[in-house]
């Protein structure tokens, strides 16, 4: 159908690490070939296909970015734009990346949403609440699939190699919300990835999840609790997924108030325990604790050693433990290196 490869740029040092790390539990894995150019990972995401004549406008007022970027003439439009949908008190309901299938903004708008495959069903209940009379088109989309790409040292060093199998490649892209997440892919169901990207290997998707709590990077309703998550809190401005000058959509006025006016004392950060826990044995939202025993925040999601939670910044460096059952676990707390450098708030 279409391949999109834009922007290059190295990536971070620190996706290397994917090279040298093992599954769960932290054993070590057989390395990769030498000449591999990237590790290949099969998401458990789900898409969904929004197209028609007003599909841009009508998801414009129902999420965060500015989704008309997709569709207006421009010398390079976005083929991907990462955006959350807000309940109508401004907390998160599903974060989602958009995919522009469309190559021009004369053809009729053509977008992919990706979402938690367990919330597809609500995030199409969501859409068709809000459809109307909109001359939209929502419908799941079955029969292709999503990776993540991690390229082992730049994403030019994959682009090249993609032309001989356009066919079977629907979306090639840079993650839009950082560079430290590689790209992503949506291929048909029957594409063979070696061929698409020669040299790669497919990874155990438990390193990706490391890579992402490693990050900070959050994915899915276990990370963002629906009805919980507040997208400021969330970094989402940092993953570039809002616009602040787009005009009006649900849940815009206290993330608008608190973008302009407010301060934003709490952040998903990754955090990493002095010994590798099993994920079973931490109660959700279990709490964070300083050495005093005041609350410092709330554990989000991970496993073994890697995790991300939402934490007062007054509070990062600090010594910190994590409240389990019978026990405390010590954990630290870093700020990531894909932040801006100098942030107001």
């Amino acid at each position: 159908m279409l391949v999109r490869a834009g922007g290059g740029g190295a990536v971070a040092a620190g996706l290397r690490g994917l090279w040298r790390r093992g599954g769960s539990g932290g054993a070590a894995a057989s390395p990769p070939p030498p000449a591999a150019a990237a590790a290949c990972f099969p998401l458990g995401r789900a898409l969904l296909r929004v197209r028609g004549a007003e599909a841009a406008l009508f998801l414009q007022g129902l999420l965060t970015n500015d989704v008309t970027r997709l569709v207006l003439p421009a010398a390079a439009p976005p083929r991907a734009l990462y955006a959350h949908a807000l309940n109508v008190q401004g907390r998160c309901l599903y974060d989602l990346i958009l995919y522009r299938l469309h190559e021009s903004a004369e053809e009729e708008p053509d977008i992919l949403l990706e979402c938690d495959s367990s919330v597809l069903d609500s995030v199409e209940k969501h859409l068709k609440l809000y459809k109307i009379r909109r001359k939209v088109n929502i419908a799941p989309c079955l029969d292709l699939s999503l990776w993540a790409v991690i390229p082992r040292e730049q994403p030019g060093d994959i682009a090249s190699s993609l032309s001989k199998c356009a066919g079977q490649t629907v979306v090639l892209t840079p993650d839009p919300r950082t560079e430290v997440m590689g790209w992503r892919l949506i291929t048909k169901k029957e594409a063979n990835l070696l061929d698409i990207i020669p040299g790669s290997h497919i990874g155990n998707i438990q390193d990706y999840h490391r890579h992402r709590y490693k990050q900070g990077i959050p994915e899915g309703v276990k990370d963002l609790p629906p009805g919980v998550a507040l997208p400021l809190e969330s970094n989402l401005a940092y993953m570039n997924g809002i616009s602040f000058t787009k005009g009006c959509y649900i849940g815009q006025e206290l993330t608008a108030r608190t973008h302009h006016m407010g301060v934003i004392r709490k952040r998903l950060l990754p955090v990493q325990f002095s010994a590798p826990l099993p994920l079973e044995s931490i109660p959700e939202g279990a709490e964070i604790l300083t050495e005093s025993g005041k609350s410092a925040g709330k554990f989000r999601a991970g496993g073994d050693e890697l995790g991300i939670a939402l934490l007062r910044l007054a509070n990062i460096n600090e010594p910190l433990c994590l409240k389990i059952p019978g026990d405390k676990v010590k954990l630290t707390a870093t700020i990531p290196e894909w932040w801006p450098k100098t942030t107001g708030k």
